[in-house]
């Protein structure tokens, strides 16, 4: 029987690498991802090596998280100007003599081509977290006012390019710290009416297809067989799978490819179909509890730089999905945002597998304080 002892053994050598985790959002993430690999097997059936590539890009996920959770909160906060100043330097070189693609001037060649946008998903927070760390002044206007041009810079760049959807998100991850911070009621109050009153503005500033995408929100039949067919599609797959759903691998709107883009930004429209109502609600329930683990780790952060950087990730989890499952369902514009841990695609779960792990690091390193 000495086998068991070695079992043992290989168990004490292999749980320092595995303790950076924590448990119970490893748990929620693999259970996300175990869900997006059923329904990826259905959506992904005539796609060949969908399935495997997205294991690669979970195992990817995985690799990154497992590296930024070993990076402590401390060293982040050192890294947060490089960073963030080394994403706007990429933007600004993107503006410059990016490649075009589609239209839009998004992408880098440096060896592959790179989407820097996607940087600033995180170093966003990162950069704000660390301002008002140790810059801001509690309560001061003028604080705040330094972290607004710290967020416009960069959201202003990447809407030029065009990318409304990443400017959003980043937007978004930036507002959040800035909330987070202490922001004033009445001060928020009057960004929202200031921001309603700009919309005209807006509205004479979009794009031809930006515009076009919130007609199509509005009225999705004016172009059935067009712009409005990713809406149309969706919502049917969504409504046509009921309370209990179809079954698993037997969903019409996916497996006849009436539903675009099924295996990333639409996928949520193909589980809706096979699962139904109940899959739904198990769905978000999950996503809840990710949330909810996010928010919990932000409470007990034991200072204000990992408060404001672990509850401004979080709440880009909720964006994520938010966005995503409200597009599909038609009550918000296609930006094309992917459904977190589970549309296809490699570019996001870097992101998302950095913001988990940084999260870890936050929530173990605090134990590592305490203990």
């Amino acid at each position: 029987m000495a086998h068991i002892p070695e079992r043992r053994s290989l168990r004490r050598r292999l749980r320092p690498y595995f303790a950076v985790f924590d448990g119970p959002m490893a748990l929620i993430l693999f259970v996300l991802m175990a869900i997006s690999m059923i329904t990826m097997t259905s959506a992904g059936a005539d796609f060949p090596d969908r399935v495997e590539h997205q294991i690669r890009n979970f195992l990817l996920s995985f690799a990154i998280m497992w590296i930024a959770a070993n990076i402590p909160p401390q060293t982040l906060m050192r890294l947060a100007v490089p960073i963030y100043t080394f994403g706007v330097a990429l933007l600004i070189a993107v503006a410059m003599f990016g490649i075009i693609k589609k239209g839009a001037r998004r992408w880098l060649h440096l060896g592959i081509d790179i989407q820097p946008s996607e940087i600033l998903k995180i170093a966003m927070p990162l950069m704000l977290a660390w301002y008002f760390q140790t810059k801001a002044t509690v309560g001061n206007w003028k604080s705040f006012a330094v972290a607004a041009v710290l967020l416009l810079v960069p959201v202003i760049l990447i809407a030029k390019q065009p990318d409304l959807g990443t400017a959003l998100l980043v937007a978004a991850s930036g507002l959040y710290v800035i909330f987070l911070a202490g922001l004033a009621w009445k001060a928020i109050i009057a960004l929202v009416l200031g921001a309603a009153a700009m919309l005209p503005i807006g509205w004479s500033m979009m794009h031809d297809y930006q515009r076009e995408r919130v007609m199509t929100l509005i009225d999705p039949t004016s172009d059935p067989l067009g712009k409005g067919f990713h809406i149309i599609q969706s919502i049917i797959a969504i409504g046509s799978g009921g309370v209990s759903g179809k079954g698993y691998m037997k969903g019409t709107q996916g497996y006849l490819e009436f539903v675009p883009e099924r295996t990333t930004d639409f996928v949520f429209s193909v589980y809706s179909e096979e699962f139904g109502l109940i899959g739904n609600l198990v769905l978000l329930f999950v996503y809840l509890l990710l949330i909810g683990r996010g928010l919990m780790i932000a409470a007990n952060a034991p200072n204000s730089f990992s408060r404001l950087l672990a509850g401004a990730i979080t709440m880009i989890f909720f964006t994520y999905a938010f966005v995503n499952m409200g597009m599909v369902a038609g009550i918000l514009p296609v930006v094309g945002v992917p459904l977190p841990f589970m549309s296809y695609g490699g570019t996001a779960f870097i992101t998302l597998g950095l913001g988990a792990g940084i999260l870890m690091s936050i929530q173990r390193h605090r134990k590592l304080v305490q203990t």
